[in-house]
């Protein structure tokens, strides 16, 4: 059985002491940083920028209507909280290069969860990975040569190069410049307020 997401399961932006993106965590993680006064709330909603500590921020929650119809709540014996879409830790101003994990998920969100042969969307359960160039004939297992498949082409394809099979990718793999996970977060409106912090191009923020 899967667990059902809770509002302490939401992404939080987390940005160093200078602004710079540099995670995604989870809101659970995000109130304890708070709580331990170990950073602030960033609110970037309409535009404007606002900070708050965790005691003003929970005062600021109790004016419902200043939030989004997106906003996530947290309810406590006391009060309702909002959770926070972006904060800032106070004390860290390194900012770390990570490279983007190569593993199946985030070739899943790099292509959408769209078979490179159909063009179909599928359920991450009737997708597979196929290498472009079967591992038989040397090919990596790169992001170049890794692509989202239905179980349907992968069958036909088989051990075969594209043009071996007489099948045509739809797009050329290419390796993402920043997650794509977090590629698919901003494409919904929720998280809209982050783009300010991401608009450069090499910046690679790491999905925890």
């Amino acid at each position: 059985m899967i667990a059902q997401a809770t509002a302490l399961d939401a992404s939080v932006l987390v940005l160093n002491r200078v602004y710079m993106a540099i995670r995604v965590t989870t809101a659970r993680r995000a109130f304890g940083l708070l709580c331990g006064e170990r950073a602030e709330v960033i609110n970037a909603e309409g535009g404007r920028f606002s900070s708050y500590s965790f005691e003003s921020w929970t005062e600021v929650s109790a004016f419902r209507e200043m939030f989004s119809p997106h906003t996530d709540w947290v309810h406590t014996v006391r009060r309702t909280i909002a959770v926070p879409k972006i904060i800032r830790l106070l004390g860290y101003d390194r900012f770390p290069v990570r490279r983007i994990k190569l593993n199946r998920a985030n070739v899943y969100a790099r292509d959408r969860s769209t078979c490179q042969y159909c063009g179909r969307r599928f359920a991450t359960s009737e997708l597979t990975l196929d290498h472009v160039v079967p591992r038989h004939m040397g090919g990596a297992s790169s992001w170049e040569n890794l692509v989202c498949c239905c179980v349907r082409c992968n069958g036909k394809k088989g051990g075969k190069t594209p043009a071996q099979a007489h099948m045509r990718l739809i797009r050329p793999p290419v390796r993402p410049r920043r997650s794509p996970v977090l590629t698919v977060r901003l494409s919904q409106d929720k998280y809209a307020c982050w783009q300010a912090f991401l608009d450069n191009a090499y910046w690679t923020v790491e999905l925890e």
